[in-house]
């Protein structure tokens, strides 16, 4: 009952604090006349909306943040047994037989394991750079 209503809670917490954080008046501040901001000095008094638009935004959050923990903290607590036991469709699915003995690789002596070495080149004389530099 606790998680349903949390939800629920959260839910509103979350889109009410994404409406007042659109409703605020930004850097560009050309944006929020669109949405009659304008006028909303004479909605929230003579000092206009920031002030009461910004402690309501900063108390939806910490509501947010305290509804996320409080949540989270109910999940990890009322975790039923394995998951094994909830495994709905794929819990009627037996379980593949393992077989008896399982072939072993091959042992690979020093001998065998002989990696061929990379072929290095070599690096020109200085008879051949000086023929380059005469022409």
């Amino acid at each position: 009952m606790f998680i349903q209503l949390a939800t629920i809670l959260y839910l509103i917490v979350a889109v009410a604090m994404v409406a007042l954080i659109l409703m605020q008046r930004g850097a560009g501040a050309a944006a929020g006349s669109g949405f009659g901001a304008g006028a909303s000095a004479t909605v929230f008094g003579a000092r206009g909306a920031s002030n009461f638009l910004s402690k309501a935004t900063k108390w939806l959050a910490i509501v947010f943040f305290a509804l996320s923990l409080a949540m989270a903290m109910y999940a990890t607590r009322s975790v039923r047994g394995p998951a094994a036991e909830d495994l709905g469709v794929m819990g009627r699915v037996p379980a593949a037989a393992t077989p008896a003995e399982v072939p072993a690789a091959p042992a690979v002596g020093p001998a065998q394991a002989e990696v061929p070495a990379a072929p290095v080149e070599e690096e020109p004389s200085e008879d051949d750079t000086q023929d380059d530099t005469q022409d």
